[in-house]
């Protein structure tokens, strides 16, 4: 039997339609959700655990010598690896106690899922003053690489594939955002209650999850909004284009043109990659690392009118950047573009990344940035853990 209420309360209108949004949004991408943050949070410490792992490989014995030349090195590891696709870039760190590391990197973009779509994508690690290689890690099936391409687009080809990850973010906001709605309480009294649980008299596992599902929800809604903003600011152009517009005034960031290499009559030098690390060097000493084209490619494979050099300030961050442009024949500096010379919009682009995986404040915001993360995966488990002890009880009462 039914009992009856006299005095039942009035929903809002909004609340109305908010419950039943959350729920419809949250049945329809509940488990790409699910698998999306479970992903990113296990990315998240990813730098930590694969430098740990891959100690030896990084750190080599400092040398009374120079080391050896880039192009020495490039062909060592070139024969030694006798990979039918040519090296593509090499990152030296400034170091000196650090290895380099080439790397191999080819796509097809025909292919419909990830391991077609990366022909290869290996890691060498090389003592730069031995010439020995330390370390060749096959990235392409590397745990925190399929994370890494699960939790951007489910394994598919990454241009398309976004979307399909793209579009259930884009519902997991509006979730999130109809979830503060659900939780606000109408006044003060009510809302001293919500903002921890209360189990002293709870016994029911129901009500558990239910608290489970509406005060971690509360406290990670907020960080998980900025995640989620930032995640889709790689999906969609009308996203970035309207950081763009907030941050700089214009809808899109100023393209830079390329510099042709005005030395291209001359033979090219031997030593030019060399030239452009000892350049980079003296420009940048307290940066983190830079890295080198080598294949004369940029990442769409169209052919390099010069040598693009990108320094990165922070070990660990993409956010402060510097970019410079040499000669490809003589290795005479062509154009700098720091980080600070950058537009806000610009800045903004190159610390997407950074703030989208908590790396941008340090430990802290990685640690807070996993803790989000894990409560969002346990968001679509609780909610739909309610949503099922809802229709027993009301199965039940029939």
């Amino acid at each position: 039997m039914k009992k009856k209420h006299l005095h039942k309360k009035k929903v809002s209108f909004t609340k109305k339609w908010s419950s039943k949004l959350h729920l419809w949004l949250g049945l329809s991408v509940g488990i790409i959700v699910f698998i999306v943050s479970l992903t990113g949070t296990l990315y998240v410490f990813k730098d930590e655990i694969q430098n740990s792992l891959r100690k030896e490989a990084i750190y080599v014995q400092k040398s009374s010598t120079s080391p050896l030349s880039i192009a020495v090195l490039k062909e060592k590891v070139s024969l030694e690896l006798n990979e039918k696709y040519p090296l593509s870039t090499v990152e030296i760190s400034l170091d000196k106690n650090k290895s380099y590391r080439f790397s191999y990197y080819e796509k097809n973009k025909k292919g419909w899922n990830y391991f077609e779509e990366f022909k290869i994508n290996k890691l060498v690690y090389v003592d730069q003053y031995s010439g020995k290689i330390l370390a060749v890690y096959d990235e392409k099936y590397s745990f925190f690489t399929i994370l890494k391409y699960i939790h951007w687009s489910l394994l598919l080809n990454s241009e398309w594939g976004k979307y399909v990850v793209g579009i259930p973010t884009v519902v997991f906001i509006f979730m999130l955002i109809t979830g503060i709605i659900l939780w606000w309480p109408k006044n003060k009294k009510a809302r001293k209650g919500r903002f921890w649980f209360s189990w002293k008299n709870v016994k029911t596992w129901k009500r558990k999850n239910y608290d489970l599902h509406n005060v971690l929800g509360f406290y990670a809604s907020f960080f998980a909004l900025l995640i989620s903003i930032t995640g889709i600011y790689f999906a969609y152009p009308y996203v970035k284009n309207t950081f763009n517009l907030a941050l700089s005034g214009s809808l899109e960031q100023p393209k830079d043109k390329e510099i042709k290499s005005p030395d291209s009559l001359m033979l090219k030098n031997a030593s030019v990659y060399d030239l452009t690390a000892q350049q980079t060097r003296k420009l940048y000493p307290t940066s983190s690392s830079f890295r080198i084209p080598l294949n004369g490619k940029n990442k769409k494979g169209k052919e390099l009118k010069n040598i693009p050099v990108t320094v990165y300030g922070k070990e660990g961050q993409f956010s402060e950047r510097n970019a410079l442009a040499f000669d490809k024949y003589s290795g005479k500096l062509l154009a700098e573009k720091p980080h600070q010379k950058l537009s806000n919009a610009e800045k903004y682009a190159n610390a997407n990344y950074d703030i989208h995986t908590g790396s941008y404040f340090g430990l802290f915001g990685k640690i807070l940035w996993f803790i989000t993360g894990l409560i969002c995966t346990s968001l679509p488990v609780t909610g739909f853990l309610v949503w099922w002890g809802k229709q027993k009880k009301q199965g039940k009462k029939i």
